[in-house]
């Protein structure tokens, strides 16, 4: 036969995974406190990560990267609402992260986190302290 091809398998074209809320980047774009604790609430959330985790163990997410004052020893965890707006300094890698991941996280790690920047480098910085975010989530 012409133009058959013999044991050739097309594979199906998986859309890319993006690593981004829509819902976070709008309630961040209105600056509206409700609107990101919902959004935070009912979708992912961007986090850099030193260290990706394995593929083939999809309940590891990775090494989370927080940022450390020198100066002050004061904890910075930073979430993004889209990978995009992730400042180039910080380390390539970014995990994809569920509320309750996010919600585990804060309450594990509260009394070392001293504040949450939400797209620190914009378009549309946030800050909230981990108490504040923990209460919008567990809303």
């Amino acid at each position: 036969m012409a133009g058959a091809s013999k044991g050739k398998k097309r594979k199906a074209s998986k859309a890319p995974l993006e690593f981004r809320s829509q819902v976070l980047a709008d309630a961040l774009e209105r600056q509206d406190m409700a609107a990101v604790a919902f959004a935070l609430r009912n979708g992912p959330t961007v986090v850099p990560l030193i260290k990706p985790g394995p593929r083939d163990s999809p309940l590891d997410g990775g090494e989370v990267w927080t940022y450390k004052d020198a100066a002050t020893g004061d904890v910075a965890l930073l979430l993004f609402s889209d990978a995009a707006n992730k400042p180039d300094n910080l380390p390539p890698a970014v995990g994809l992260h569920s509320p309750y991941w996010l919600l585990s996280f804060l309450k594990r790690y509260e009394d070392e986190i001293t504040t949450v920047f939400l797209d620190i480098a914009g378009p549309h910085p946030m800050q909230a302290s981990p108490s504040e975010l923990l209460a919008a989530l567990e809303a």
